[in-house]
């Protein structure tokens, strides 16, 4: 029952956690006696430099620990606490890597931190953390669905302004793809859109009317790789790359070199790409792949699932 999670401060239960917490500069928050298996759980506001990741987490990503704290910046919120075991010098957090170094670049001086008190749990989180990884039709339809809803909600905002939430102006395009398509080769499309997407100076509604429109061409040009793709198997040619060698071939910033600079100019509009990539698709010619192109696209992308 609910109320069976209830735990006072005071008692037994949780004293050992408390005053480990209270011992490391930390003040405790509340407690709660976990639903599956009944163990005292301690909810607590700790020092930042008294917790620390385990030494044998995944290496720090830089970019997503930017990345991490712009989206906690924009949010204007730290709600995620990191689990945390007690340790000789204060807490290991076998989960928290990321967080704690975002926490950290936004000047935080404490984290909220669930404490378990089994020093086993630095070890079981790997087992524990078995959500299914979003790919890029997971991440798109999210992207997209969110848009709708804040259409809806905030008609006169800007796509731009939204940039944090939805984290790639080409996950907003493929969305609407993926919603008419469920099986749509996204991952062939998505190092053109990289190059040449932007998020739009314009108001969410107008945006998505945009997106729809965008969605509709890359689809169209899609419908004649698929052609292209059937000819080059009668032919013979059996990889599940064929589909990533002809949009290559048909992408007109193929060559262009990702630009480092996060608000640079893309090389050429959307609309121009897609003009350009509609007239290199009904050029194409089968016959000018060879088994090496293929090869080599396996080397670069060794994973051909969406």
């Amino acid at each position: 029952e609910p109320r069976d999670s209830v735990i006072d401060l005071s008692g037994n239960d949780v004293s050992q956690l408390a005053g480990q917490v209270e011992k490391h500069g930390g003040a405790v928050v509340g407690a709660y006696r976990d639903p599956f298996a009944g163990q005292a759980l301690v909810l607590a506001s700790l020092p930042i430099k008294k917790v620390v990741a385990t030494p044998f987490q995944r290496d720090l990503s830089k970019t997503h620990a930017t990345r991490l704290a712009d989206a906690i910046g924009a949010a204007g919120l730290f709600l995620d606490p990191v689990i945390a075991v007690p340790s000789a010098d204060g807490f290991w957090s076998p989960n928290g890597r990321h967080r704690l170094e975002a926490a950290r670049r936004l000047g935080m001086r404490s984290v909220t931190a669930l404490l378990v008190p089994d020093e086993k749990m630095a070890y079981r989180i790997l087992a524990l953390n078995t959500e299914k990884a979003h790919n890029l039709r997971d991440r798109s339809l999210e992207v997209i669905r969110m848009a709708r809803q804040l259409a809806k909600e905030q008609p006169r905002s800007k796509e731009n302004e939204h940039a944090v939430t939805f984290e790639s102006p080409a996950f907003l395009t493929l969305g609407c793809a993926y919603e008419q398509r469920s099986r749509f080769a996204g991952s062939s499309y998505q190092p053109v859109l990289n190059k040449v997407a932007r998020f739009l100076d314009s108001t969410l509604p107008a945006g998505l009317r945009q997106r729809e429109q965008w969605a509709v061409r890359i689809m169209d040009i899609d419908d004649r790789v698929a052609a292209h793709l059937k000819t080059m198997q009668a032919m013979g040619m059996k990889s599940p790359y064929l589909r990533a060698v002809i949009v290559a071939r048909i992408n007109p910033v193929r060559f262009v070199p990702p630009s480092r600079k996060k608000d640079a100019a893309p090389p050429m509009s959307m609309a121009e790409a897609l003009t350009k990539m509609a007239a290199n698709v009904r050029k194409f010619d089968p016959k000018s792949i060879r088994p090496g192109d293929l090869a080599l696209v396996a080397a670069i992308a060794p994973s051909a699932a969406d």
